[in-house]
């Protein structure tokens, strides 16, 4: 989506979950493709040679004949933290899965190494996509390959709370690396759990391994038959803008995974990214 920001800021500025992730992960030298689907207008074309400048394949990038890229506006407050508006009723992305082309997309993805998702994703593409996405990630499971999935809530982005709950559960069951936020998944499921019972939840529906997400108060980490979930302090920074924090730690977190790294090196991988990200305005620093 293309993004505006109440502090202002000249150039081209874009960002969304998956794509933030997708981005920093990019930049640590990891090959990624980036599945989506933009317009056929200038801005379309600008946003598609932003992404392949930052080392992304977007040859799964699709092109839909009469829709065109998602807005979001974001407003930060005294302490950094943000709040969004929307305006993506007809952003290509909706339509993706309808998109010809997708079918080659998803046998791309099939055979991935690693395939990462969110809970945005499934709540802006059609009924019938998210069956999609969520087939792609249990044939995954069947085979051993990994899938990472991230519970961002939206309520504005859902019809009703029930839906987003079996929705995410369906996701949960799917996937094999959890990565929730612990205020997401308060929202989302109206528990007053604490980190650790959000990481306990997570593996019983048979993830193999959780890191919960707890800004702050850090990260709690747990793995399938492993001991109980083990906290890992954060390291406080000033928080110019709190935009695509969560989506950092993600990628720092899978950068490192994905060069075999030990789960707590992963972890403080993500922290770092996280801390980083927290210094600047935006989703993502702009180079």
């Amino acid at each position: 989506m293309l993004e505006y920001h109440s502090h202002g800021g000249a150039g081209l500025r874009y960002g969304g979950d998956t794509l933030n992730t997708a981005i920093h992960l990019a930049r640590a030298g990891h090959e990624v493709a980036y599945v989506t689907a933009v317009g056929t207008d200038p801005i379309s074309d600008a946003l598609v040679d932003a992404w392949a400048a930052e080392g992304i394949d977007t040859r799964h990038v699709l092109r839909h004949p009469n829709r065109s890229p998602g807005i979001y506006a974001i407003h930060l407050d005294q302490h950094g933290e943000r709040s969004f508006l929307y305006w993506r009723d007809r952003s290509a992305a909706r339509e993706m899965f309808e998109l010809p082309e997708m079918g080659a997309a998803l046998a791309k993805a099939q055979t991935a190494r690693l395939v990462y998702f969110s809970l945005i994703s499934l709540a802006v593409v059609s009924e019938g996509g998210r069956d999609r996405l969520l087939g792609l990630a249990k044939e995954r499971k069947l085979s051993a390959h990994p899938t990472a999935y991230d519970s961002n809530f939206r309520p504005a982005l859902w019809s009703n709370l029930d839906t987003a709950r079996a929705v995410s559960k369906e996701a949960m069951e799917a996937a094999t690396i959890g990565l929730p936020t612990n205020t997401d998944e308060r929202d989302l499921w109206d528990y007053s759990e604490n980190e650790q019972a959000i990481a306990a939840r997570w593996l019983s529906s048979d993830q193999e391994v959780v890191a919960v997400k707890a800004a702050e108060k850090g990260c709690v980490l747990g793995t399938r038959g492993g001991d109980s979930p083990q906290i890992i302090d954060a390291e406080r920074v000033e928080v110019i803008d709190s935009s695509g924090a969560g989506d950092a730690f993600n990628g720092g977190f899978l950068g490192e995974w994905l060069n075999g790294s030990k789960l707590v090196s992963c972890v403080e991988a993500g922290q770092a990214l996280a801390r980083k990200t927290l210094t600047h305005q935006g989703a993502i620093e702009v180079r």
